[in-house]
This record gives C-alpha cells, structure tokens and sequence, in this order.
C-alpha cells in the first residue's frame, strides 16, 4: 500500500471512492490538521455504521466515540472524562494488575493456550474492574461484543443491542448504588452536569471504554508474546520493548475515518473537500522516512514516534493503562516461564482486523 505512495486513491469495505495516507508525516497531518474532521455528523460520502452492519437504533451508542468528534464537543467530552479516568486511577491499578496476572500464572498445566488463558482474561479482568463491571457478567458482554464482528448481520444486530442495553441497565444500577469505579464516576459527572453530558453520551463512552480496553489490550499483549516466542530477540527493557512492539505489530492498524472540510494539498495529491481519508497506522509506523530500519523489530530502538495510540487531540486517552498492563503482562509471563517455547501454530482471525486468536504455548 505505502509503495502507492503517501497519499494514494483506494476504496473503501462498501466499494465508495476513499483516500489512503500510509506516510508518517502525512498521516501526523491528518491527524493534527483541523481540515480533516472525524465527526460523524459530517461523514458525507460513507455511513460507517451501515458499512458495520450496526442497526440504526444503537449505531449513536456504538459510534459516538471520543474519536469521532471535533473541537469543542471533543474537548467537553474529553475533558469531562478525564476528571475520572486519570493517571492517578490507573497508577492504583498497578499491584492489582500484577495480582491478576500472578494469579493467572498459577497452577497452569505444562501446556496451554497463551491468548484463552492469560492474554485475554487480564485486560478484561482489569478493565471490568475499573469500569464496575461484575465479574459474574464478564461471559455475557463478552459474546455480544465478539458478536460485533461477526459476518452475520442478525448477529451484529443481536450483540449490538444486547450491549447497549446491558450498559444502558448498568448506568441505573450506577446510579442508584454508586461505588468507587470509573462508571459511578461518569454517571456523577453527568448528573452534577446533566445539561453537558447527555445519557446516549455516557453510554457511548463506556461502551467504547469497555470495549477498547479490553481488545486492543488483549492484541497487544498477545501479539507482543508471538513475536518473543518466535524470535531471537533480546527483551532488552520492557518499556523500550512495548514501544517498540506497538509500532510493529500494534493492534490499532487503521485510524477513525477523517473528512476533509475544504480542498487540502497532501504528500503531492490535492484531496477535494468532502473526501473520506483513512490513516494507515501499520504502514505510517514502517515509513522508511521517519523510521531507521523499518522492518526490523528493534527491542532497543529510543528514537520511536510510533502512532500506535494515535496522535493529537484523539490520542488514546487509555495509553497509560495499556502500556502498564502490557509491560507487567510481559514481564510476569516471561519471569515465571523462562523457557517459554511455541506448541503448535498460533491462529489467525480472518479478515482485514489482524488479531490472533490462538497461542498455543508449552512451559
């Protein structure tokens, strides 16, 4: 793709004409630039939603992110999340963080699938914590959101209102018994400001929370291990290494669909105004202009303006919580099985989302 250029046509999953940007600075551009726009309400040309298969009656709750706002409604609402979601709540997670991933460790059998026993029910474990998820719902809300993905539309239809409602429940459930989590946090924050942050917008933000705290967490940690496991690499230090593993094989490969509001003259190409134009993370993090050595997976590379959590205003807003789960995820793993080795073939989801879906593994 970057071989096209920085800036090249392509088309998107509906077959509706879309600009692709694969160069890094390009891309800092589109990301920075107030001409390119990701509200939803301008999207124009492409329905995200309906592209997604999301039936109209909850598509708001599953695509009014944080990401698909611009100044101001962006900065109210990052704003007004961010007086719960702080560092200082994700820095108290950290013993906790390392409990979970001892106690996963514990009692494993001599094999095992990495991503069904420890990838994944770390970050969901944590981040239902953090949000006040029970854990006796954890199965539940974990099928309506696999269901997301699914090819069959009535399956995206059933896990999306399924989703919806069951957030929806537990924002009254907030509400009357709050506790000391971050969903009782937002709901204050919407009720000691209810004209500011509305109740689809509370539901959204959780939602979203929910969900990317969990996916892009579990493809980090479990794609990180995949390269360890099947490389002679050095570990070298565990946050050089995240770093590194982020602009190699992060989990976020495409940014949030930007529109351009007026003409704008990009890597050579003027893009119209109302144009689709999608950033692409995985090739901008391996664009030879801005990185020494792109290909090489370096556990030591310092120099690192990787856009594994995005860039600018939309900068991932959970990047510290993932970068502290996934360094003692790795580290923990790693310490406790030394001579960790691979035990079969690892499994692939299909389709344009990389992500594994299995890690076999013999301690």
């Amino acid at each position: 793709m970057a071989g096209h250029g920085p800036v090249s046509p392509g088309t998107y999953l509906d077959g509706t004409p879309i600009w692709l940007v694969t160069g890094h600075p390009e891309a800092v551009t589109v990301l920075t630039d107030p001409r390119f726009s990701s509200d939803v309400t301008k999207q124009g040309k492409i329905d995200v939603a309906a592209a997604a298969g999301l039936p109209a009656d909850v598509a708001p709750y599953l695509m009014h992110t944080l990401g698909a706002y611009d100044p101001p409604g962006h900065t109210r609402l990052r704003r007004l999340v961010s007086r719960e979601f702080t560092a200082r709540r994700v820095e108290r997670l950290r013993p906790r963080i390392q409990q979970i991933a001892g106690e996963l460790l514990d009692g494993l059998p001599g094999e095992f699938d990495l991503i069904e026993r420890y990838a994944y029910p770390l970050p969901i474990q944590v981040i239902c914590e953090l949000l006040g998820v029970p854990g006796t719902d954890r199965d539940t809300w974990r099928a309506w959101a696999a269901d997301l993905g699914a090819p069959d539309p009535a399956r995206i239809a059933a896990g999306a209102r399924g989703l919806v409602g069951y957030v929806r429940d537990l924002v009254a459930a907030k509400r009357r018994a709050p506790a000391d989590d971050l969903l009782s946090g937002l709901v204050r924050v919407r009720d000691e400001d209810g004209d500011r942050l509305g109740d689809e917008e509370l539901i959204a933000l959780s939602i979203s929370i929910l969900l990317a705290g969990h996916e892009t967490t579990v493809g980090l940690i479990s794609q990180s291990a995949w390269l360890l496991l099947t490389r002679p690499l050095d570990r070298g230090d565990a946050a050089t290494a995240v770093e590194e593993f982020l602009r190699y094989s992060g989990p976020a490969e495409l940014a949030v669909l930007r529109y351009t509001l007026e003409p704008v003259q990009l890597g050579g190409v003027t893009i119209p105004a109302g144009e689709a134009v999608q950033v692409v993370y995985a090739a901008a993090n391996r664009d030879p202009r801005r990185f020494d050595r792109p290909a090489e997976l370096d556990l030591h590379r310092l120099d690192n303006a990787h856009l594994g959590f995005g860039h600018g205003i939309h900068y991932c807003l959970g990047a510290a919580l993932a970068r502290a789960e996934t360094r003692i995820a790795l580290t923990t793993l790693f310490d406790r099985f030394p001579a960790l080795t691979p035990a079969g073939e690892a499994g692939w989801q299909p389709g344009f989302k990389r992500a594994l879906t299995g890690l076999p593994v013999r301690t």
